[in-house]
C-alpha cells in the first residue's frame, strides 16, 4: 500500500519509457478520427495536415479559411483531469509542456496574421467522462465555421455530472 507522498517507480527503464513517449503519434489519434467521422456525416469536408500551414493543422476548411487543431490533453497541457504532470523528471515534464503551449501559440498567431480562423478542440471534449457526443461536438464547429469568430475552442465542462449534450462541451472564443 502506498503511504502520501511515496513516489511510484516506473515499472520500464528510462531508454524504454523514452520509446514509449515518442512512439505516441501526433497525427490520426482516436479524438480527431472521432471529430472527422462526426464532421464527415454532417456533409462537412476538409483537407488534412497541411504541411504548407504553421502546425500542419489537423483539419483545413479552405472554403472557410478556418483551421481545427485537435489537441491532446497530456501533451497540450490543458489544465483538465487528463492533464497530468509525471512525478519523475517533473521539471523536464513542465518545461516540455511549456514549449509545446508556447509553439501551438505561436503556430495560431501565425495562422491569424495569414487570414485564417483557429479553432482547438480539446480530447476531454471528444472522450474521457467529461466527453460530450461526437455528434454534439461537431454541431459546434460546424457552428464555429459559420461564424466569424476568429479563435475559438472547445472543452469539456469541469463537472462530469452535467453529462448532457447541451453542457457537456463549451465553445469559447475571442474575435
Amino acid at each position: 500500500m502506498k503511504t502520501q507522498g511515496q513516489v511510484t517507480m516506473d515499472t520500464v527503464d528510462r531508454q524504454t519509457r523514452s520509446q514509449i513517449m515518442a512512439s505516441v503519434g501526433q497525427k490520426d489519434t482516436g479524438a480527431e478520427l472521432l471529430l472527422r467521422s462526426a464532421l464527415h456525416k454532417i456533409g462537412l469536408r476538409y483537407s488534412l495536415h497541411d504541411r504548407s500551414l504553421p502546425g500542419s493543422p489537423d483539419l483545413v476548411f479552405p472554403r472557410f479559411c478556418a483551421v481545427v487543431f485537435v489537441h491532446g490533453c497530456y501533451w497540450h497541457s490543458h489544465g483538465c483531469y487528463r492533464s497530468t504532470v509525471p512525478k519523475s523528471r517533473r521539471e523536464f515534464w513542465t518545461e516540455k509542456f511549456r514549449a509545446n503551449r508556447s509553439r501551438d501559440e505561436r503556430n495560431s498567431l501565425a495562422l491569424l496574421r495569414r487570414g485564417w480562423r483557429v479553432l482547438t478542440v480539446w480530447e476531454c471534449a471528444l472522450r474521457g467522462k467529461t466527453a460530450a457526443p461526437s455528434a454534439a461536438v461537431a454541431k459546434k464547429v460546424k457552428s464555429w465555421l459559420e461564424s466569424s469568430i476568429a479563435v475559438a475552442e472547445i472543452a469539456a465542462c469541469a463537472d462530469p455530472s452535467a453529462n448532457s449534450p447541451a453542457h457537456a462541451s463549451d465553445l469559447t472564443g475571442a474575435g
